[in-house]
């Protein structure tokens, strides 16, 4: 079967999606009852105001723990990425990279800023570090605000922990490594449009949902691209608590890739 057969009918984008053992139609997004005023327009402040309501605030919390026990052993290497939003004219984007199609694991995927831990920093100091690293994020522009849950893929044996922070004024951004193809931003306003989203559920042998269990994947058809996996994953619980709708489905936690 064709990764880009009728699934993204005939959206264009450069990176290859994988094919797992079978696939099934997923659900609507969580914000698809939203009334449509609230999806319209997501300044910077409603984002905080609502992060800082479900008990998420850097500044009242520690980071959260995993929700998979057994990723608390050795073998999974900790990560962490910036979820960095900035103001653009009155709507609140968030800053994305496309990485290398020449790597490894994840070539080509679209990511948010980050990386691994390097020593006993916390997940903090290490986005902070890698955004700067990777697209030139001063960190003295950049305001740590919330954590969203941790994840895992099994593709890189990565345990991540999602940092959202605001950044202040229109940075220069750019590609700073051979890890990044590109850097560029997308309105959060834009993700919540009824025809970017989809869910499928996939079934695979190496997922930690469990052997015959399937696994909710997301997918954003964005112009030029498709960002789906863990940024996508990370972007879904942002969104549904951007937007007030219903969080308590976990849809943050789980095996992506």
């Amino acid at each position: 079967m064709s990764s880009r057969g009728p699934r993204f009918g005939a959206h264009d984008y450069p990176q290859v999606v994988p094919e797992p053992d079978e696939i099934v139609p997923g659900g609507p997004a969580p914000w698809a009852y939203v009334a449509d005023d609230a999806r319209r327009s997501l300044p910077v402040a409603t984002v905080v105001a609502r992060l800082g309501a479900s008990g998420r605030r850097v500044e009242d919390a520690p980071a959260p723990a995993l929700a998979e026990p057994e990723l608390a052993g050795d073998g999974w290497r900790p990560s962490a990425v910036l979820v960095a939003l900035l103001d653009v004219a009155g709507e609140a984007h968030v800053i994305l990279t496309r990485r290398s199609l020449s790597l490894r694991h994840h070539g080509g995927e679209i990511a948010l800023p980050g990386g691994r831990r390097d020593g006993d920093e916390d997940p903090v100091a290490t986005a902070l570090r890698e955004a700067h690293e990777e697209v030139g994020l001063d960190p003295g522009d950049v305001t740590p605000v919330a954590w969203l849950s941790p994840i895992a893929t099994v593709a890189s044996d990565s345990a991540i922990w999602p940092v959202v922070a605001t950044v202040r004024g229109a940075p220069a951004l750019r590609a700073r490594t051979g890890e990044v193809d590109r850097v560029f931003t997308v309105a959060l306003r834009d993700l919540l449009d009824d025809r970017v989203f989809l869910e499928e559920r996939w079934r695979r042998a190496s997922s930690l949902a469990g052997p015959g269990e399937f696994s909710p994947i997301y997918f954003f058809a964005v112009p030029g691209d498709l960002i789906w996996g863990a940024t996508a994953r990370v972007l879904v619980e942002l969104l549904t608590i951007a937007t007030g709708a219903d969080a308590g489905s976990g849809v943050a936690r789980g095996s992506l890739q």
